[in-house]
């Protein structure tokens, strides 16, 4: 007998929108939601199985037996069954067991809304609620003075499996880390965090991008409320939350999205636009309007419901064109010839559009690694709508320089130039994530040549260039203070490091850059602008030195900043500069509080009106060995 009572929360409007791939709150809806009904408390269910025969609630409240509870598939065509359950309550685990119409095929299939899941590796959804009481009202109500194009972004990127472990080797929970990650954080001055994804997925090493569960966070670290007080609790530290987010692809895990109700449901029917080579792994059909809904309910709800102030979309490139990672003949060029995926240019579009238009104070990042146009520029000026985009190709080439040996650098500055020459076509990201001390590419401090002081001090000079060059930054957490070895996502970050000098100078010298950055506002006032930048000389190849200002609203406030990437100091090192007046030295990455050398500009520097490098005035300065050096003028 089936105890599945007829209830909806569906209007007819909600399925018009549903239909039309604009609804963009489907989490309100779909899913279990516990509720009462008459004056009957219990669980409404609600799932979309178009293809399917017949949909039956799974759990423990029935023995996990098949058609104890048999949904009611909706009348109008949208594809969702429902119904309400009484004597259901929160916690109580469940699945969908569907037959289907295509060959009577039968798959058993968590909760695409569900709001918590099992521990890996069980597999069921778990009944949830997101009952929280917010104590970041203050954060909230000034967030677009943290969170704007024209503030302070210097990201920490996290993956909270193996920031830092207990004792024993097992994870920190997220109350733990709400006490020990946002004390680093705020101590090492970052100005945002981001976490690869915090969303259920059942194979660690896939990083969590492997995503099953897209509305849950993952019950590795705890339950929702306590991922709600992490966030909550950098809120209140004044630091915002970036989550890394995929709508690129998901595995065919058996109860995952995939073949969901017997059909091609999420994923594209066509292998070709459908199934990625490189992950093994399946691609959302973005030309499906129910499909969209879904997509971009989920980015709204976590901004929504979990306060997130920003989402950084992983692999957009793979997503924008047809041939990616593919041989002549394994793909099919678009309704123009073309190789770009015009429904996920469509789609990229109508997300931005519907997160902006919700959530006008927060930010959307694309991680696009070509040279597709306007990624983050806005779509009624025929861009994808992004607010930033990463800046890959500074990261190549620089890196790639940096691994040479000074003495071989006065070859290759345009390997650092030349990302000012497109600088400014994208509100750039400068990355140094993850995905560059993984698979034997060594640590970042593991590329640096020379013996130990070069190597410290080189990666110094990376870091105090890559935070005054325009644009914003993200570094990835053990880079702040020098890991020796590669990232391993099966262990902790090597803190035992920070009892030797250098190491405990890379993280002072971060804490500094941070401050540097967020105190002038030459350093992001115009980040994105080109009249936020001008070079002094970039030319001088010989002594591989750059020069460069860096400009805000309010010119008394612009700083020059002197980069030396060889390990001879220069003294009487002159500069042109564009107005009179004296040079004092705010920030030298060649501090002994670093590990440095203390090769410094002690006292204030007169600027003359000796024209040099194209400018009417200049001044002489001493440039320590591998290093950056910040200046004011008064």
């Amino acid at each position: 007998m089936n105890q599945v009572q007829v209830h909806s929360l569906f209007t007819e409007f909600d399925i018009n929108l549903f239909k039309a791939g604009k609804h963009f709150k489907l989490y309100e809806k779909l899913g279990a939601h516990v509720t009462e009904v008459n004056g009957v408390k219990g669980v409404y269910f609600a799932v979309w199985a178009p293809a399917a025969r017949s949909v039956s609630v799974v759990g423990d409240f029935n023995y996990w037996i098949q058609g104890e509870h048999i949904l009611n598939v909706r009348w109008d065509g949208s594809g969702i069954w429902e119904g309400f359950i009484p004597g259901v309550d929160k916690g109580t685990t469940y699945k969908y067991k569907i037959q289907s119409n295509n060959n009577g095929i039968i798959t058993e299939k968590a909760d695409p809304f569900a709001l918590y899941c099992e521990h890996p590796p069980q597999t069921a959804s778990v009944i949830w609620d997101l009952e929280y009481k917010w104590k970041d009202k203050k954060w909230m109500d000034s967030r677009k003075d943290k969170n704007g194009l024209d503030k302070p972004f210097s990201v920490y990127e996290v993956h909270l499996g193996s920031w830092r472990r207990n004792g024993d080797g097992k994870f920190l929970t997220y109350v733990e880390m709400a006490e020990q990650l946002v004390a680093y954080v705020k101590e090492t001055g970052f100005t945002h965090v981001e976490f690869m994804p915090v969303m259920e997925y059942p194979y660690d090493p896939s990083w969590g991008y492997q995503l099953v569960g897209y509305f849950a966070p993952t019950s590795r670290f705890g339950k929702p409320q306590d991922f709600m007080l992490l966030v909550d609790k950098l809120h209140q530290a004044g630091i915002g939350v970036i989550l890394d987010w995929v709508p690129s692809h998901f595995p065919e895990d058996a109860h995952g999205l995939g073949f969901f109700d017997g059909s091609n449901l999420y994923e594209h029917p066509d292998r070709r636009k459908g199934f990625h080579p490189d992950w093994k792994s399946l691609v959302f059909n973005y030309g499906r309007n129910e499909v969209r809904s879904f997509l971009i309910s989920n980015a709204i709800f976590w901004l929504s419901q979990y306060h997130v102030d920003g989402l950084r979309v992983d692999a957009v490139a793979s997503m924008l064109y047809l041939d990616y990672s593919r041989k002549d003949g394994e793909w099919e060029p678009n309704i123009y010839g073309g190789r770009e995926n015009l429904d996920t240019i469509s789609f990229l579009k109508d997300f931005n559009e519907a997160v902006y238009s919700n959530f006008p104070d927060v930010q959307t990042i694309a991680e696009e690694s070509t040279s597709f146009p306007m990624v983050s520029r806005p779509t009624f000026l025929g861009g994808l709508g992004f607010g930033m985009k990463w800046m890959m190709g500074w990261m190549h080439d620089t890196l790639q320089y940096f691994k040479k040996e000074p003495v071989y650098r006065r070859f290759h500055q345009n390997d650092l130039t030349f990302s000012m020459t497109y600088a400014f076509t994208e509100n750039f990201m400068l990355p140094l994530s993850h995905d560059e001390v993984v698979y034997g590419k060594k640590s970042i401090l593991g590329r640096m040549p020379g013996d130990e002081w070069q190597r410290f001090a080189n990666l110094r000079l990376l870091y105090g260039y890559m935070f005054t060059h325009p644009g914003t930054n993200l570094l990835f957490m053990g880079a702040e203070f020098g890991q020796s070895s590669e990232w391993n996502f099966e262990g902790s970050l090597d803190w035992h490091l920070l009892q030797y000098g250098f190491h405990k100078g890379i993280k002072n010298c971060i804490t500094d850059l941070n401050t540097l950055y967020k105190d002038n506002p030459a350093f992001y006032e115009k980040q994105f602008s080109v009249e936020g930048f001008e070079w002094i000389n970039y030319s001088d190849a010989e002594n591989a030195v750059l020069s460069y200002i860096r400009k805000g609203t309010n010119e008394k406030e612009n700083m020059i900043v002197v980069c030396n990437f060889t390990p001879v100091v220069r003294t009487n090192y002159r500069i042109g500069l564009t107005t009179k007046g004296k040079l004092t030295e705010i920030f030298n990455s060649d501090n002994k509080e670093y590990g440095g050398s203390g090769v410094s500009n002690p006292k204030a520097i007169k600027i003359d009106k000796t024209p040099w490098n194209w400018k009417d005035y200049s001044a002489e300065i001493t440039l320590p060995p591998l290093g950056v050096t910040v200046f004011k003028i008064s």
